[in-house]
């Protein structure tokens, strides 16, 4: 069995409960099959497990490094980036017209994910430039997406994005970086400026990097409002698509983290005159859309990527429990409690209650999360193909509103199922004799970049919640009762309880909603806006859970398969451990208690 993923969950979920081939009744998808779906699959599979696994802990052991000339990483990064190449991957989900396969989104994803649990690191390179790829293909002019996106999709460069600034951090409306009009060429700009937290922002693994860059024009008007987005390309590239001069792009530092060691995280100086492009000063630069709408613009890449970090947070759960699991079923240790005979043979700790306790929690949240998030690439299938523009419509509403939760719950829950796992093989899971506490420090990272806990609270109570006076909250709500009803037709008597605890929570948790938004005070509405998130996260996993529980319950052939036994204990695991944790959450919300607004810095 595969340590990576199961494939039988991932068949499960794409064929069994997404019904995802049915996509391929869409014009965009009809030349796929199953077949085709099952051979990417499996391909992605083998690289992942070939190429990207064998060399985790390498990376994570001798991670980048700057020698003044240029940035050194362990070869085996880039073969393994050469055969996810080789095989299409990167441009798997784009047209045919620029070498694609049509692939569907949810079908990518899934394969994304092996690479993503095989390596997160080394899988952080692709999964940039197909982000900045899939921005310029939306937003960028044609001959920007000659120059830039076609070299992409073949793997000869790769692409960042540069948002965070030293001082800034994720306050954006404080950025400093400038572009200037070039006196010379009507067609580009002159950027400068410092960029902070760029992952691969310097490397040798392609022929050239094209970097998305947030900078503000001379006329624009202060804050986020005044936000242009700007392609800079570490190479210039001519009219034919040939590679030419260094643009003025320099290294500062790399900078040094617990995990994704793997991935160059870099402090980038622009236009700091360490070349001259062109014979002058500045970094050469492209305006990506209309001025001033930059932050709209880079928000097609941000929420693409948060749903992405959702995903690799899953995964690196994921790969821990399927290690935990393993080695619980191999490590024999202790008796049974009523068995005190010492000469007797040792039972595997998979036997002992509290540790299959800790097994269940990692299903349910890996499980769950990695549901979520194939949940969310399928909207997006829907979004790109569906003929009725009022479906259209709701399915961008959802997306809206599931995005911070689709990156933000994994990230908190998942990194809990790595502790767990931890926890599962004792002294051992605590050594680097076993890759458990990579995964964690690695998954550690997902809760941070992308937006914070505290930012996607923000977001989802201050603005999705609200949002067309709250049609993405009802139309949730909505979705999630017709699963409901569902579950209450049916003769298992847990799948009737469990609907009637989730529409418990539904209801108290609208209710809460119009208490905060009563308070007629921003600053006590928001003030928790991160327990909201966590709560709102837990009833939407609940209703992840319920849907998989019906459909095991509808396929299931008959009560003696291991695998739906397992699906049903993982949802009656989180109905009865998990979801009742809501309810203190939102009575606390409910108060609308000024604790953390009262405490002043002083006294702490």
């Amino acid at each position: 069995m595969s340590l990576l993923l199961s494939r039988r969950d991932l068949n499960f979920l794409l064929y069994e409960w997404l019904d995802a081939t049915t996509l391929t009744s869409r014009s965009r998808y009809a030349q796929h099959d199953r077949e085709s779906f099952d051979a990417v699959l499996d391909t992605a599979e083998k690289i992942a497990t070939d190429f990207f696994a064998p060399h985790n802990r390498l990376s994570d052991d001798h991670e980048p490094r700057f020698d003044g000339k240029q940035v050194l990483l362990p070869a085996e990064i880039k073969t393994a980036i050469d055969a996810f190449n080789a095989a299409g991957l990167i441009a798997a989900a784009q047209d045919e017209l620029i070498g694609g396969m049509q692939l569907p989104t949810v079908f990518d994803k899934a394969a994304m994910a092996y690479f993503l649990a095989a390596n997160c690191a080394t899988a952080a390179y692709p999964f940039l430039t197909i982000g900045n790829a899939n921005l310029l293909l939306a937003h960028g002019t044609d001959d920007q997406i000659h120059r830039f996106v076609t070299p992409m999709m073949e793997g000869r460069f790769f692409g960042t994005m540069c948002l965070s600034e030293p001082q800034a951090g994720s306050s954006l409306a404080d950025i400093k970086s400038r572009a200037e009009p070039d006196a010379d060429d009507k067609n580009c700009y002159r950027l400068f400026g410092n960029k902070m937290w760029i992952s691969a922002g310097e490397h040798s693994l392609s022929e050239n990097i094209v970097h998305l860059v947030l900078a503000r024009l001379p006329d624009a008007p202060a804050g986020v409002k005044g936000i242009s987005l700007f392609i800079v390309p570490k190479f210039l590239v001519g009219d034919d698509g040939s590679v030419g001069e260094q643009n003025d792009v320099v290294l500062a530092g790399l900078n040094h983290k617990m995990g994704f060691r793997g991935t160059t995280n870099c402090l980038l100086n622009f236009g700091e005159g360490k070349f001259q492009p062109n014979g002058r000063a500045g970094a050469v630069a492209y305006l990506v859309g209309e001025p001033h709408r930059g932050l709209s613009i880079m928000f097609h890449m941000m929420n693409e990527a948060r749903i992405g970090v959702g995903l690799g947070a899953a995964m690196l759960g994921y790969t821990g429990y399927l290690h935990a699991l393993d080695y619980a079923k191999n490590r024999p240790q202790g008796r049974t409690i009523q068995n005190k005979d010492p000469q007797s043979p040792q039972i595997p700790i998979i036997d002992h209650a509290d540790v299959r306790r800790m097994l269940l929690a990692q299903k349910s949240y890996v499980e769950g999360a990695l549901a979520l998030n194939l949940y969310c690439a399928k909207l997006v299938d829907e979004e790109k193909t569906e003929p009725d523009e009022s479906i259209r419509k709701q399915t961008t509403l959802l997306l809206d509103i599931l995005t911070p939760i689709a990156k933000s719950w994994p990230s908190q829950w998942c990194l809990e199922a790595n502790s767990l796992a931890i926890q599962v093989l004792g002294g051992y899971g605590y050594t680097r004799d076993f890759p458990l506490e990579q995964f964690y420090r690695d998954n550690r990272l997902n809760a941070i970049h992308e937006g914070t806990h505290g930012i996607q609270g923000l977001d989802l109570l201050g603005r999705k919640v609200v949002m067309q006076e709250g049609a993405a909250f009802k139309l949730l709500g909505a979705r999630i009762r017709r699963t409901i009803e569902q579950a209450q037709q049916s003769c298992d008597t847990d799948t009737v309880q469990f609907s009637q605890a989730l529409a418990a929570k539904v209801g108290h948790l609208a209710a809460v909603t119009k208490v905060l938004w009563a308070a007629g005070d921003l600053n006590r509405t928001l003030a928790n806006a991160s327990i909201y998130l966590e709560a709102f996260g837990h009833v939407v996993l609940a209703w992840i859970w319920l849907e998989q529980s019906v459909c095991a319950r509808k396929n299931a052939q008959d009560n003696n398969d291991d695998f739906y036994h397992g699906k049903w204990q993982a949802c009656r695991y989180y109905f009865v451990y998990e979801l009742p944790k809501v309810g203190p959450m939102l009575d606390l919300l409910s108060t609308l208690d000024t604790t953390t607004l009262d405490m002043q810095p002083e006294w702490f």
